[in-house]
Order: structure tokens, then C-alpha cells, then sequence
């Protein structure tokens, strides 16, 4: 940004701070979300102060001690929460915006929930000087979230029934005879896509249909709950498997291990930006402390890996695939799931 339109963006910020308006305008949010002024944090904090109260749409259930960190850093904000899963919150913030309803502020949302709002135009981009120590690929193309929270989709096996030297390592691995007939598959729609992706990308078709064959079991049920059964000895291995899922299970002396068997696809929360927030200056700092490192090293305290530079553990896989931020990922995710059904369902 250039001096001038630093100027600019500061005028506009010390107009809407004196007015203190209800509902900032499209113009003055943009300039508040994008200042990079020496007195950006200033700004910010004697808006914030003016608004008073924040209204952030959510699905954390776990993120009780990060909402608590930052009303303690800036206890002149009323922190609202709304809680809901992913689609009912994209399928709420979309008929407000339609009625010309504009209350929330902010979003702590899965990326995957936030792609139909970001096409409608109910996210605001954004910069924030926490930024920098991300990398490219865990921030939307045109800077409309950041990764916030992260966890990743490799495989995780029984110790009891697969003894690590015999684990798979890689996706190739799992062709082998010796695990014929011993792997699971989650079928939700989300986690069996993804898993196909990351397959499709780094292998090719042929692979796929490859490990079609090797009689894999699809259980209609989410993640976690097949997890349960690898972690029970009812499955041996879990081909698509979450490492928080693991690392929780692990708390527990199960014997258990999960592997980042190469490539794999990220589940991420992140934040974003509305388009029409009531409070822009209290959720600008909202973002810039869930993105922070001391946002981020809360979110590890309680169970998620980051995006945040610096700060990867032996969680993190070397190669990490964002797949809500290609711009083809719905039209992907619909071949992937008739792929994977194909494939793994129907024949079966």
C-alpha cells in the first residue's frame, strides 16, 4: 500500500471511529481491514472500543480457553459466539445477506463450509500482519481466510494387528497383498473426496482403480467413529485416517499410530472476514489474535496443528494439499465422490 493510500485509509479510519456507525460501510470495512499503517493496532483498539461487542460464527466446541485469552486482552469487546456446524452456519450467513441481514463479523469455519459464501461475495479480503509467517498455500488466492486450525487425512493402523515394521509407509504401500481384505474407508462425502484427491493428484487413475481391488471396507460413518473401531482391533488399518483423531487416542495409551504416507489433504478451520460486519475494527483483531502465535499455540494446547511458520511437530506431514483454495474444488469434489463411488461403493 502506498503512502498515499495509507493516508487515504487512515482518514477513513479516524472518520468512522469519530461516527462510531452502527453498520460500517463496504468502503470504510475494506480500508479497515486492509491498513497497514504504523498505528494499525491502535486503530483498531479505539474502534473496537467504539463498537463494543463482536459476533463470531463458529463450530470450535474445544476453543473455550482462546475466546477467553482474547476478552482478557481486550475486555472493552462483547464477545457473541454462535455455534453450529459448517453447512448450517454457510446456509444462515447466506439468507442474511439475502435479507440484507448483516450481523455477524467474523467466521472461525471449516474452509470447505466458507467456499458457496466466498462465491456470494459475504467475505471480506483482508491483510493482517500475522500473515507473513504463513505460508502462500494456507491463505485463500485472494486473501479471504487464513488457516487458523489444521489437522490431516494420512492413515492409522492397529500396533496389536499391524506391527509397525510391517505398517504401510505410502499410498503405494497399500497396494500390497499382505493388506488385501484389512483396510477401512469412512464414506462420509467430505473425507472419502478428499482422500481420492490427494490419490488422483500425486497417482493417477489407474492407482486408483488399482486399490479398488484390494477389497477395502466402506463404513458409512465419520472419521472419528472408525477410528474407534482401529483403535478397538476390529480394523486393522484405517486407509484415510485424522492425526488429531490419533494423537487424541494415543493420550490414552491406545495402541495405535498414524502415518502422512505422502501427500495429504488438510482439514482446515480458518478465519475470514465478513463482508458487512457491524464491528470490522473488533474483528480484524479477533483475526489478527487467532492467527498469531499465541493464538496458534493455544489452538496446539488443545489438539490442532498450525499453518503458522515455526511452529511444525513431528504432526507435520512435508507435503500438505489445500484443496479449498483451487478454484475448481467444487466442480473436483463432484468427480471425486462418483469416482470413489464407483470405485469403492457401488461395486460392492
Amino acid at each position: 500500500m502506498s503512502i498515499v493510500e495509507q493516508a487515504i485509509c487512515a482518514g477513513l479510519l479516524a472518520l468512522l471511529c469519530a461516527a462510531a456507525p452502527a453498520r460500517a460501510q463496504p468502503a470504510a470495512v475494506a480500508a479497515i481491514a486492509n491498513y497497514t499503517g504504523a498505528d494499525r493496532q491502535r486503530l483498531l483498539e479505539d474502534g473496537a472500543r467504539k463498537e463494543g461487542e463482536l459476533l463470531l460464527y463458529t463450530t470450535g466446541t474445544q476453543t473455550a480457553p482462546l475466546m477467553n485469552r482474547f476478552t482478557q486482552k481486550y475486555p472493552f469487546i462483547r464477545l457473541k459466539l454462535y455455534r453450529a456446524g459448517g453447512s448450517e452456519v454457510a446456509q444462515k450467513v447466506a439468507a442474511e445477506y439475502q435479507a440484507s441481514y448483516f450481523a455477524v463479523d467474523a467466521f472461525e469455519l471449516g474452509g470447505d463450509s466458507l467456499i458457496v459464501p466466498r462465491a456470494q461475495g459475504i467475505l471480506q479480503p483482508f491483510t493482517s500482519p500475522e500473515m507473513a509467517a504463513y505460508a502462500a498455500d494456507s491463505i485463500d488466492p485472494q486473501r479471504l481466510w487464513v488457516s487458523a486450525r489444521e489437522s490431516y487425512g494420512g492413515l492409522s493402523y492397529n500396533t496389536r494387528l499391524v506391527p509397525s515394521a510391517d505398517a504401510p509407509k505410502t499410498w503405494p504401500d497399500l497396494l500390497k497383498p499382505q493388506y488385501k481384505g484389512k483396510m477401512a474407508l469412512p464414506a462420509t462425502p467430505t473425507t472419502a473426496a478428499e482422500w481420492l484427491g490427494v490419490l488422483l493428484t500425486a497417482y493417477g487413475e489407474d492407482f486408483v482403480r488399482k486399490l479398488g481391488r484390494q477389497d477395502i471396507r466402506i463404513y458409512r460413518m465419520a472419521a472419528r467413529a472408525l477410528q474407534n473401531l482401529v483403535m478397538s482391533g476390529e480394523v486393522p488399518i484405517a486407509a484415510r485416517a485424522s492425526n488429531a483423531h490419533v494423537a487424541e487416542d494415543r493420550k490414552k495409551n491406545a495402541p495405535v499410530e498414524c502415518v502422512a504416507p505422502g501427500p495429504v489433504a488438510v482439514t482446515s478451520v480458518v478465519v475470514a472476514l465478513a463482508a458487512r460486519p457491524p464491528h470490522p475494527h473488533a474483528a480484524m483483531l479477533m483475526i489478527d489474535f487467532l492467527v498469531s502465535e499465541e493464538g496458534q499455540r493455544m489452538y496446539k494446547q488443545i489438539g490442532y496443528n498450525s499453518a503458522r511458520k515455526g511452529l511444525e511437530d513431528s504432526d507435520t506431514p512435508r507435503e500438505k494439499i489445500y484443496f479449498t483454495q483451487r478454484p475448481t474444488f467444487v466442480q473436483d469434489f463432484e468427480k471425486w465422490g462418483e469416482l470413489f463411488r464407483d470405485v469403492f461403493v457401488n461395486k460392492r
